[in-house]
């Protein structure tokens, strides 16, 4: 692209003051000043308003709406900007910026600051002064930039120690390893870290090297398995994590009526009883059915009832194993098992000999029917006599049962 091309694309550029904006308050400020001085500049008499709106500043400056807002916000504190609202229901204002004000401010600024005043010499060349640090220095060459706009921000260098190793409680790498595949087997188990129990397991490595207790590594040293410690035994449980079978029962049957599958009714169940503020409100309100069951159950027994009625899910059920299903599989079919694999060929049964089922006899009303028919009646007749075990015999025209005797 050429330059001039360039330029006629973009427009003429905005000289920006760095200076001024010490003055004015901020960078927008100063180019929105500059901005109306050069329009009041080009009035009949520069005491007159510039009348413009946030669009015309825009394109002329390149300042947003918000943007010339804080602008205005600015001057208008340093009482370098006088401004005037025609009709609230349009965007058309009246600005006037007061020379006389910013020419003191000016003054005022140059004589607490005599180095920064502007002479008119230009400067022989334009390159900013460098500062040139030794060879030996650590940091980099600096290039002097705008005072009101920061230097970078340093790196900071951070100390790595070499072949850095976890320090804690434990005597050895080994042992620290075999702590490793502890909590990783844990996770494992317990589906923790989403998938990434070597990740899990370093949070919990790094936060005893940070100095926190850890009730993982006590279970490792006592030399109990991970998480036995911090079991809590409910309410509704004779052990930990172990409900109470009719409790169980109970909600799995609930689920079961909703319409659920038996696998899924499980797991529901489970899950609402290992949750204990939920587990806490289902076991209060299985022990109020379960008195006035046993309310019903004395009154019952009060009136000469010898075994009275309680729900199935408190009757005592063998516990369903891997084994006993098994067990019950083998004897019914031991060629099918859980542990068979879906693309093992299956044995196919073996082929019984084919037997032809004897045709069943057909009704005399319906033989005697077709026999009516004149085309019927060689063929009925051609029937009886090939099937003598139909024990039907033809008499005077009519079909009738032959006897035997």
């Amino acid at each position: 692209m050429q330059i001039g091309i360039f330029l006629g694309n973009v427009g003429n550029p905005v000289i920006y003051y760095p200076k001024l904006a010490k003055i004015t308050g901020g960078v927008t400020a100063s180019i929105l000043l500059c901005q109306l001085f050069q329009w009041q500049s080009q009035l009949a008499n520069s005491e007159n308003w510039v009348q413009t709106n946030t669009a015309e500043i825009e394109k002329a400056t390149g300042l947003n709406r918000e943007e010339q807002e804080l602008a205005r916000e600015q001057l208008k504190a340093r009482l370098l900007l006088k401004e005037k609202l025609l009709n609230p229901h349009t965007e058309t204002l009246e600005l006037w910026a007061d020379i006389d004000v910013f020419e003191s401010k000016l003054n005022t600024y140059f004589t607490a600051s005599p180095e920064d005043i502007i002479t008119q010499t230009l400067p022989k060349s334009l390159n900013y002064p460098v500062d040139i640090v030794a060879e030996n220095s650590a940091s980099n060459p600096s290039i002097k930039t705008d005072k009101y706009f920061g230097l970078p921000r340093q790196q900071i260098a951070v100390a790595v120690t070499q072949n850095y190793r976890f320090s804690g409680p434990w005597n050895s790498q080994e042992q620290l390893h075999n702590f490793q595949r502890a909590l990783e087997a844990y996770a494992q188990e317990r589906n923790l870290g989403f998938g990434n129990p070597s990740g899990w397991a370093f949070k919990i490595i790094d936060s005893i090297t940070k100095g926190l207790a850890s009730t993982f590594w006590d279970e490792f040293i006592a030399g109990i398995p991970l998480g036995e410690s911090q079991k809590v035994k409910r309410d509704w449980e004779i052990a930990p994590e172990v409900p109470y079978p009719a409790f169980e029962e109970e909600r799995i049957q609930y689920y079961v009526h909703k319409g659920e599958p038996l696998e899924a009714a499980v797991s529901r169940a489970r899950s609402d009883l290992r949750n204990p503020v939920l587990g806490k409100d289902l076991w209060e309100g299985f022990l109020r059915k379960c008195d006035r069951l046993a309310d019903d159950a004395l009154t019952a027994k009060q009136q000469g009832v010898d075994t009275p009625y309680l729900p199935s899910s408190f009757n005592e059920k063998p516990q369903i194993t891997k084994d006993s299903v098994m067990r019950k599989l083998g004897a019914i079919a031991p060629q099918f098992a859980l542990n068979q694999s879906t693309s093992d060929p299956t044995p196919e049964p073996p082929k019984l000999a084919e037997t032809t089922s004897p045709t069943p006899a057909p009704s005399i009303a319906a033989l005697q029917k077709a026999y009516n028919t004149p085309l019927g009646r060689s063929i009925i007749e051609i029937q009886i006599a090939a099937n003598p075990d139909w024990g039907y015999e033809i008499v005077d025209g009519e079909i009738v049962e032959s006897i035997p005797f």
